[in-house]
């Protein structure tokens, strides 16, 4: 049985502040620090992450010292900030990394501009807030910045850092007292770094629009290559572990299908291809079959391919309708699945599940990673031989929550974050006899009170159209028997996305479950709503037919979850509302315009309300001309095209910056609707962008969003009791 897979776990007693201390508030839970980007120093033993909390950005570090007590034999983690920064600022840190020798830990702060080059900046900074690089030692120590960009990747010898700005490769020497400069020169726009093995060379991809290429530069003779170079799109390169070889996925270069629409398969299926770094020569070592699994899907990691023990190639695909784990001999084998003097495509994960986070542990014989297996709205950690030898096995942390993004520590240990429906997320550390312990100390704030949130109930609703539909339902502890209770529909974004059971992994929907709690917490009962067209649930669900711009029907599940809560003894059917954000603003807007009769009210965070819009936002060379019967279904899958029955009143809340959903969309859905006398009212955030960067705007949204709720939705003798303001 492989090391890394665990046996027995335990995870230490969380020292929460009990339920009579403090009613649930919005403000003590979004006030709960959010842990993200895991990471295990090559040597040492240690973990860092980046600790997000009420707006304030740090990266904390917890380095491994022996445990006493009833930690004996074990090693103790006590986390330490290695970054000081303050205020509620906008200033995201991300990719943080690890140099070779554990010293340094290097990272992003900011994000990227616009397309006309403006950084974001909500908390109007005047000092500038560029998205640059920067390094800080590990003991501490003032952050160096080492120039404007993102992407940084540390070289696995020595401290040299690359990192791409404006499109190009920059480089430093952190042991020298050289400046940074660019390293390579070159056409496109440079992305995915990934050094070889003894840091001599990197490869990555250059993009050039309509086609990309796999580039390997030379550090010591400054000497470019381009290998293999085609019509297609090449990306994701990865090194063999003795830097002879390099592979890369291919897709090719076909139009795709028009975003916000089905993409169950391709006519060129993607393939896998490998070359010699010596002299050049490539060919292809495997290539998916037609049908489902011809288009790539991506999982969440730091690469899509990875160079496993055995000469073997790990990769995700979804040849039977699920997102899975493969792995081919990189000698190569037959395109498809069978046989070749290769060797066999081996599924490494069966099942009707779906995998995330995917790591390699350091001897690169096994994969870890978190999925949904046997728990179809959580997340759990389990790992698999790469040669296929073995089945996956779970490790055995037995908890009622979620585990996600584990790393492998240099010392054995797995590291992973961990929430359940009523502890946010947080780290904790597993040790390899199976027990556990979290890192949540000095962490929570003191009003914290785990035991006063509710514990969301899985239900499944039937669609309008007969399909079934898994939701997650919040109900308030004071409801009586015989009372009739408002109620809220949530819809997530995305929608490449799924609600879990318990506080989520991803920013985004970890305020929107605090949300939820705080609503329930005011009386109403939330349900929860994972629509068709999200991930979780298989490809035919995620690639559902006629979904958004096709044809919107997600729809149905909205009024299946609507009906579903008019028929419930406990809700009052003319007291339901709407809310949601970015793809759920778009559904929050689809039932205030097809359905005011049922919806009584709505909140829509930057919401598409025109798809033929919101396509160009991201694509904007799109044309409605060019294909006039798509853009036609589109408009009419669109909110607008049914304003004429919108009645029931709206809050429309967006930032005027944002990235993904023009705020044109909220221009152009206010004029149209107070035209038709709807009520409309209006919350808009100057210069903030789609996944709002400071904390003080999800509070006050979240407070406006109640505020508009108890006026809209709850008895006018209840209208100025525990009202929220902003």
């Amino acid at each position: 049985m492989s090391r890394f897979v665990l046996t027995l776990a335990a995870i230490a007693v969380i020292s929460i502040a009990p339920e009579a201390r403090q009613a649930v508030s919005i403000d003590t839970m979004m006030a709960t620090p959010f842990p993200t980007d895991l990471i295990s120093a090559p040597t040492g033993g240690a973990i860092a992450w980046v600790s997000s909390n009420s707006g304030v950005h740090n990266i904390l570090i917890a380095d491994p010292t022996p445990g006493t007590g009833p930690l004996a034999g074990r090693t103790d983690h006590k986390w330490r900030a290695v970054t000081n920064y303050t205020g509620d600022d906008g200033l995201w840190i991300t990719e943080p990394g690890f140099t070779s020798d554990a010293k340094m830990i290097v990272y992003v702060r900011g994000d990227g501009a616009n397309r006309q080059g403006e950084s974001p900046n909500p908390a109007q900074l005047q000092e500038g807030t560029d998205q640059a690089v920067f390094a800080v030692p590990v003991a501490g120590g003032t952050p160096k910045r080492l120039g404007p960009g993102s992407g940084v990747v540390a070289s696995p010898k020595g401290q040299r850092v690359a990192w791409v700005s404006r499109g190009q490769i920059w480089s430093v020497d952190l042991a020298t007292a050289d400046a940074p400069a660019r390293l390579v020169n070159a056409r496109g726009s440079a992305s995915g770094i990934s050094w070889s093995p003894d840091g001599s060379m990197l490869a990555f991809t250059s993009g050039r629009g309509t086609h990309s290429y796999i580039g390997v530069f030379t550090l010591a003779s400054k000497e470019l290559r381009y290998v293999d170079p085609s019509l297609d799109r090449d990306g994701n390169a990865v090194w063999s572990p003795d830097g002879s070889r390099i592979a890369w996925i291919r897709q090719g270069a076909a139009p795709r299908a028009p975003m916000f629409s089905p993409r169950r398969e391709v006519d060129e299926p993607w393939s896998l291809r490998v070359a010699d770094v010596k002299t050049g020569m490539a060919k292809q070592v495997w290539k998916a079959d037609a049908g489902y699994g011809s288009a790539f899907q991506a999982v969440v990691a730091d690469s899509q391919l990875y160079w496993g023990a055995g000469d073997r190639l790990v990769f995700p695909w979804e040849k039977d309708g699920w997102l899975h784990l493969y792995s081919v001999p990189a000698s190569g084998g037959k395109v498809g699945s069978g046989d070749s003097s290769g060797g066999k495509a081996t599924l490494l994960t069966p099942g009707h599940f779906e995998v995330e986070y995917v790591n390699i542990t350091p001897d690169r014989a096994h994969m870890i990673y978190n999925s949904n297996q046997d728990d179809i709205d959580k997340r759990h950690i389990w790992s698999v031989a790469i040669d296929g030898s073995s089945k996956p096995a779970r490790n055995a942390l037995k908890s009622s929550g979620s585990e996600w993004q584990p790393v492998v520590t240099s010392d054995g240990n797995i590291a992973a974050m961990h929430a359940d429906g009523q502890v946010p997320p947080h780290v904790m550390v597993i040790w390899p006899d199976g027990n556990a312990h979290s890192l949540l100390e000095n962490m929570l704030p003191p009003t914290f009170a785990a035991t006063a949130l509710v514990a969301p109930q899985p239900v499944m609703i039937t669609a309008t159209d007969g399909m079934q539909i898994h939701a997650q339902l919040f109900m308030p502890k004071d409801l009586k028997a015989g009372e009739k209770r408002p109620a809220l529909i949530f819809f997530h974004g995305g929608s490449r996305r799924q609600m879990l059971l318990g506080w989520h992994y991803n920013y985004y929907y970890r305020n929107a479950y605090a949300m939820n709690q705080w609503l329930a917490s005011q009386g109403y009962i939330v349900l929860a709503v994972n629509y068709r067209s999200g991930i979780g649930y298989g490809l035919e669900f995620r690639e559902a037919l006629n979904y958004g711009a096709s044809g919107g029907a997600e729809f149905n599940d909205v009024m299946g979850a609507g009906l579903y809560l008019k028929n419930r003894a406990d809700v009052d059917p003319a007291r339901i509302g709407l809310w949601g954000g970015s793809y759920g603003g778009y559904l929050t807007a689809m039932g205030l315009s097809r359905a005011s009769d049922l919806f009584a009210a709505g909140v829509d965070f930057h919401g598409v309300h025109d798809w033929n819009q919101g396509i160009k936002t991201f694509v904007p060379d799109y044309n409605v001309l060019d294909d006039p019967d798509f853009s036609r279904k589109a408009f009419e899958a669109s909110p607008m095209a049914r304003v004429d029955t919108w009645k029931s009143p709206v809050l429309l809340i967006h930032g005027d910056d944002d990235r993904n959903v023009s705020f044109i969309e909220s221009i152009n859905l206010i004029t149209a609707l107070r035209k038709r006398n709807v009520e409309v009212e209006q919350l808009v955030f100057p210069d903030e962008v789609h996944d709002f960067l400071r904390h003080a705007n999800w509070v006050r949204g979240y407070k406006a969003t109640a505020e508009f709720f108890n006026r809209r939705l709850k008895p006018q003798a209840n209208a100025t009791q525990n009202q929220p303001r902003f």
